[in-house]
């Protein structure tokens, strides 16, 4: 059976985009859903003189990277392979790349060389150590290199061409989509926007400090195209930058985000009663049953919501486990979230709100209010609900 053609695409003058599509993968780290697969994007930048390979592919693909990389020159004479992140989707592949390139050089960060190391078994002197300091002339096209500690491992590093204005972030910028469209402005603004963010959400929100670092790098580079590793790129690079801006910043919207499990319907009126007080307020609602709804949508509304309210019933002495999990994720990405209510309801003993406030211990966001009802909310627990609502208001209302 002939081998079917796979499809690059020129990016620049003499920089092709070699990556690899995975529409059917679903899943990744074994926490982030993935509902329209990714990209393990790797670009070939070739210079008059010399060329290099900017980040590889996830395991499996490696045969399909040598075949892109085919279609413009022979693998084997390629003289860098850059890894600006080491974890296995983007940098697994580069020991197979230096096994073909025997003369190649791999070009990493100083951590990034302990990670090459111990990852990949790569050969301590096939490594060359690059930094802020340092730039590869390739004849034509020069790589210079930006430190990106926590961005989101300790190795991570940006690569730029100056004389085309390319910047390849890694992971930073990056978007889990697999389908045909390679730019934003092909795929949609708001969409891709929106995929972005879910992005930042589950990968970048935990590192928001290094993030604004990071973006006033890049700002003062004035970039003309942006190559993430994932996803899409970006011909208008002022739109990713601004959103990361306002993301990484903590830019709160005058928004609640609920987040509840109800086993019996009790917790879900109370939470109900909740939103309904809260619109009435003008104010904007992201409600979720926890249950039925993706983590990463949880992940996604938590980036620029103050406030976020817990539904949760009490299980066994103990709060619901989907809700457990849902607070930890919390906790576990550092939402910029300031303040927390908890409502709940039990049958025969609580327990549920002492478990959700002993989980956000060790956190700076405020616990408001704590409404737990023994059997359905009476008008004593509506009526602290409603005043949680107005109090929920003037928290926003504090908002600069």
């Amino acid at each position: 059976m002939a081998k079917l053609p796979m499809g690059t695409i020129t990016i620049a003058p003499n920089i092709h985009w070699v990556g690899t599509k995975d529409p059917s993968r679903r899943l990744f780290d074994g926490l982030i859903p993935l509902p329209h697969g990714t990209s393990y994007n790797a670009y070939l930048v070739m210079g008059t003189d010399k060329t290099a390979l900017i980040d590889t592919t996830n395991p499996g693909f490696e045969n399909e990277l040598v075949d892109k990389v085919s279609q413009h020159m022979d693998p084997t004479a390629i003289d860098y392979v850059v890894m600006n992140h080491a974890e296995p989707d983007h940098a697994s592949a580069c020991a197979h790349m230096l096994s073909l390139a025997k003369g190649a050089k791999l070009v990493t960060s100083a951590k990034g060389k302990e990670a090459a190391m111990m990852y990949f078994a790569v050969p301590e002197e096939k490594i060359e150590v690059v930094d802020e300091s340092s730039s590869l002339e390739l004849g034509g096209k020069t790589l210079k290199f930006i430190d990106a500690p926590w961005l989101h491992w300790p190795e991570t590093m940006f690569t730029y061409i100056p004389e085309d204005g390319v910047l390849f972030p890694c992971d930073f910028f990056g978007s889990h989509i697999a389908y045909g469209e390679f730019y934003a402005d092909e795929f949609g603004n708001g969409h891709t926007l929106e995929l972005a963010k879910l992005y930042f959400a589950e990968i970048m929100m935990p590192f928001r400090k290094p993030a604004m670092k990071a973006i006033e790098k890049v700002k003062a580079l004035e970039p003309k195209l942006i190559a993430p590793s994932h996803g899409v790129m970006y011909r208008e690079p002022k739109l990713i930058i601004d959103a990361y801006t306002d993301w990484a910043g903590e830019k709160m919207k005058r928004k609640v985000l609920i987040a509840y499990v109800s086993m019996w319907g009790r917790t879900e009126h109370m939470v109900k009663v909740l939103k309904e007080a809260l619109i009435s307020k003008g104010i904007e609602v992201q409600m979720f049953d926890l249950t039925v709804t993706s983590i990463g949508e949880v992940a996604k509304q938590l980036v620029d919501s103050p406030v976020l309210v817990i539904g949760a019933p009490t299980v066994l002495g103990g709060a619901h486990p989907v809700a457990t999990y849902g607070t930890l994720l919390t906790k576990t990405l550092r939402a910029p979230t300031k303040h927390v209510a908890i409502l709940s309801s039990y049958g025969w003993s609580g327990g549920a709100v002492k478990q959700l406030e002993g989980l956000l211990e060790g956190t700076n966001i405020d616990v408001l209010d704590a409404v737990d009802s023994k059997g359905p909310a009476g008008d004593e627990e509506i009526s602290r609900i409603l005043k949680l609502a107005d109090t929920i208001a003037g928290k926003l209302d504090e908002l600069p």
